[in-house]
């Protein structure tokens, strides 16, 4: 196969560089021919001084002036383009994920509601893609301009997405009052469920008013993202690949979906920096509250970045709206270029029939059924599903495993994906593309070195059996007493006149290195503020031990430090998980591409995506968020029992197991597909294409 492709690649640069003599091509070749379209009539086509045509020009309307068309290239709309995937990676994967445990927290949500958010991207991309790389795929349309619209209309969920925040009140994360135990004001018939109002709410309004509406809002918003980015991975990649040399078409696809790739990760470690700032840092000083970013119950400027991502959104889309649609050059690249796709010839002289007619919305299902037909695109939509699967359900929520996993920060776990998102997700990606060149493969290789990756790529899906043990949780994980039991309560004897309510989760360390519920449930009957930090004393339900010094308090209103020190081991096999996840992905889209007539690549993308999101994406949150939320034991009350609120502790065991699961489940389905893809793949006969092409032998 690699001097096939060797022989390819050659030719087309030649055809670049030495333009043959063509005076029969369009005579003896139909399909070449139509990709081109209107080269046929080339010389009706309006042209400037400088020969090139007045369509293909860089500007807006009728302002297309000269000094502006040092734009018009391929490199130049590669890296506009890569600015608007890498603004989608930041938004969707990037900004949205990293803050998911926060809005659960602000907005008492579930995994489960947040799930249903998080999956609203991939429903309005489903919705939309058939219409958009149908009709943005035909001749005449301009890629750009629906590009650019869906930029547009990007920045304006962005918008959506953090209107809950100006909707509802400030948020009190505790009461500046001590939430202390009160011996005197016990009252008997009062309960650790109370949903009566009261004063002393620590979650202020929020306490006893539902705020699961917000999920709709921001599914709305997903669905605007979900919409506005679809052009961006369907019309994008075709009109990068139309406007470049066969040989090249993987670099540029590479670079394309590795700035992809690196979006979310700029978006883990902005948001992840905006979470240091409290959410209503405009109106509320958090230091009366004694809160700092390491408190269990502090909410960060979650909603910031977006209003920056809207801005950038407007600014990328005009510089793409200004592109033609095709580059000049574009003409000589596709007649160069030969067709890799699956035999079939049924479906060629389908396609030979209807070459050059204009499409229309009749022609649709028997388009969808010649697609379907070739069983190498089939296998690969499969496994584009599967990794769709596992790829959208951990961007979700593996922040907040991280997070509750290995006891840490939000704003550390952003920097932790960051970290791993970085190299692993954008160096593969560019790193598959590039072995695709450098090897020189063709379809058939293509497909097996996706094969190969995703069968290594399973093995390292262990990684996520690395977890911590339960962290110490008064009532919860462990016993008042410190002693072990098959069940736990917050109540204790320690507690038991002080009246406290669950409705107020104010998290307190204590000395033991135990967390408890709130001073209240401590037992802790005087709260002092030093710097910032509440210091609390006389905690009935605190042993100090051999710690019993004088300068110490019993307990701070702070995150106790984890134990555990497995992070380290579990960043180092995520890295080379993903690595070798996305090493696939950009072979896996040249696979699809080559192995699809010419001019059935935009439609073919746009069916994939379909796929992918329907049997991948789509429910990939909903699944991962209801296990998440199974994995639960224990929940903030709330008076609304069927909407519920968030999750405060998860069991670390059985989240780890759940998430490898399903890793390991997607990982083997996608080697299936693949094998599958490889096995059921026709390559053309080399005779027939030399016949096709019969200038080809004169052009090497």
């Amino acid at each position: 196969m690699a001097p096939n492709a060797e022989t390819d690649a050659n030719a087309s640069e030649l055809a670049i560089s030495v333009p043959p003599k063509r005076s029969n091509v369009n005579n003896n070749n139909s399909a070449r021919s139509s990709r081109v379209g209107s080269s046929s009539s080339g010389s009706a086509r309006e042209k400037n001084a400088d020969g090139i045509l007045m369509d293909q020009r860089f500007g807006w309307f009728n302002f297309s002036p000269q000094w502006l068309q040092c734009f018009c290239s391929a490199k130049w709309a590669l890296f506009w383009l890569c600015w608007g995937g890498a603004l989608q990676g930041l938004i969707v994967n990037g900004l949205i994920n990293v803050s998911i445990s926060t809005i659960e927290r602000r907005f008492g949500l579930r995994s489960r509601q947040m799930g249903l958010v998080a999956s609203g991207y991939d429903l309005a991309s489903f919705v939309c893609l058939v219409p958009v790389t149908y009709y943005g795929g035909r001749k005449g349309a301009s890629k750009p301009r629906f590009i650019a619209i869906g930029l547009l209309v990007m920045g304006l969920g962005s918008l959506v997405f953090l209107m809950p925040n100006f909707l509802v009140g400030n948020y009190r994360a505790t009461i500046a009052e001590a939430n202390v135990c009160e011996m005197g004001n016990l009252n008997p018939n009062q309960t650790m469920h109370s949903c009566e109002p009261s004063e002393d709410m620590g979650m202020g309004q929020e306490a006893n008013e539902s705020l699961s509406w917000t999920v709709w809002l921001f599914f709305g918003a997903q669905l605007l993202h979900g919409a506005g980015a679809s052009p961006l991975f369907t019309l994008g990649v075709t009109y990068i690949d139309e406007n470049v040399s066969k040989k090249m078409s993987s670099v540029y696809l590479g670079i394309y979906y590795t700035m992809a790739t690196v979006g979310p990760a700029i978006g883990y470690v902005l948001g992840g920096q905006l979470l240091l700032i409290y959410t209503d840092w405009m109106t509320v000083d958090p230091t009366q509250l004694s809160l700092t970013s390491e408190s269990k119950v502090w909410i960060g400027a979650w909603w910031m970045g977006f209003i920056f991502a809207a801005f950038i959104c407007v600014l990328i889309a005009i510089p793409i709206f200004g592109y033609p649609k095709s580059l000049p050059g574009s003409e000589k690249l596709q007649l160069a270029k030969i067709s890799e796709a699956h035999v079939s010839t049924k479906e060629k002289t389908k396609t030979e029939t209807n070459e050059g007619s204009k499409r229309r919305l009749g022609e649709l299902p028997k388009a969808v059924l010649a697609l379907l037909k070739n069983p190498t695109f089939f296998f690969l939509n499969l496994a584009g599903a599967t990794e769709g699967l596992v790829i959208a359900g951990f961007a979700a929520f593996l922040p907040k495993q991280i997070e509750n996993q290995f006891s840490i920060s939000p704003m550390l776990s952003a920097l932790v994906m960051g970290l791993i998102t970085v190299p692993a997700g954008g160096g593969g990606t560019f790193l598959g593309g590039y072995l695709v060149k450098k090897w020189q493969l063709a379809c058939n290789g293509i497909i097996k070195m996706c094969l190969l990756a995703s069968l290594i790529a399973s093995l390292f899906t262990f990684c996520f059996l690395v977890s911590c043990p339960n962290p110490p949780f008064a009532g919860v994980t462990t016993a008042h007493d410190h002693t072990r039991s098959s069940s736990f309560n917050l109540e204790a004897k320690c507690n038991e006149n002080c009246g406290c309510t669950r409705s107020n989760y104010d998290p307190i360390c204590g000395i033991d290195g135990i967390m408890y519920y709130s001073p209240c449930f401590a037992g802790c009957q005087r709260e002092d503020q030093v710097d910032m930090v509440k210091h609390y004393h006389n905690c009935s339900c605190i042993e100090r031990g051999l710690k019993d010094f004088a300068d110490l308090p019993d307990a701070t209103n702070l995150m106790c430090d984890s134990t555990c020190d497995s992070l380290p081991l579990f960043v180092g096999l995520c890295f080379i998980l993903m690595i070798f996840t996305f090493v696939a992905t950009m072979p896996a889209l040249s696979a699809t591409l080559r192995c699809v007539q010419d001019e059935q690549r935009s439609f073919a993308l746009g069916l994939q995506w379909i796929k992918v999101r329907l049997l991948g994406t789509i429910p990939a949150p909903l699944i991962f968020g209801a296990l998440i939320d199974e994995s639960c034991i224990l929940w903030h009350e709330s008076c609304d029992t069927e909407k519920g609120g968030a999750c405060l502790v998860y069991d670390n065991f059985y989240i780890s197991r759940y998430m490898w699961l399903l890793a390991l489940i997607c990982k083997l389905s996608s080697v299936v597909f693949f094998l599958c893809a490889w096995w059921f793949y026709k390559p053309p006969n080399p005779k027939t294409l030399d016949d096709t092409n019969p200038n080809q032998s004169a052009e090497i």
